[in-house]
């Protein structure tokens, strides 16, 4: 049975998603962020997480060699970081969007939380790769709504 990629995609896009950042120094010392919202929760013992990355990215090998790396969950009012650093040749962070973090990957100023990472594994996913991380340090929470993903379009929790 063949499935149609457009089917499946409006039917993933009834799962609500947060909507995250991940953030890398590259060699030359310029940060990065890209936009995902495959971002999930995997082990407590070992602290795990992990996201997915198209392998047709254009910053893809930037990516899947990182051996550090930050999660931030966006809050509902950073929609403008989302949009902006999911733009093809728009994923070079902007200096006042974060500061470094201790393990070189930046932090997302004002995100709900910064989740700082060491690459564990890369596994293979189909037309993505797989990015196991190793939860090396959490930021302190921001209370405050997230940007929640739904149906094609940004929402509001209620």
């Amino acid at each position: 049975m063949t499935i149609d990629s457009r089917q499946l995609r409006d039917a993933l896009g009834q799962f609500a998603t947060g909507v995250c950042l991940v953030t890398v120094m590259d060699d030359d010392g310029v940060a990065h962020a890209l936009t995902v919202n495959s971002f999930a929760s995997v082990s407590l013992d070992p602290p795990l997480v992990l996201w997915s990355l198209q392998r047709d990215a254009e910053i893809y090998a930037l990516y899947e060699s990182a051996p550090n790396f930050c999660i931030a969950v966006l809050a509902q009012d950073q929609q403008g970081h989302s949009s902006g650093y999911a733009q093809k040749g728009g994923h070079r962070l902007a200096a006042q969007d974060f500061e470094p973090g201790t393990n070189g990957a930046p932090l997302i100023h004002n995100a709900v939380v910064n989740f700082e990472c060491s690459l564990e594994r890369a596994l293979d996913g189909g037309d993505h790769t797989i990015l196991l991380g190793r939860v090396t340090r959490v930021s302190e929470t921001n209370a405050q709504p997230p940007l929640v993903f739904f149906g094609g379009q940004y929402r509001e929790l209620k």
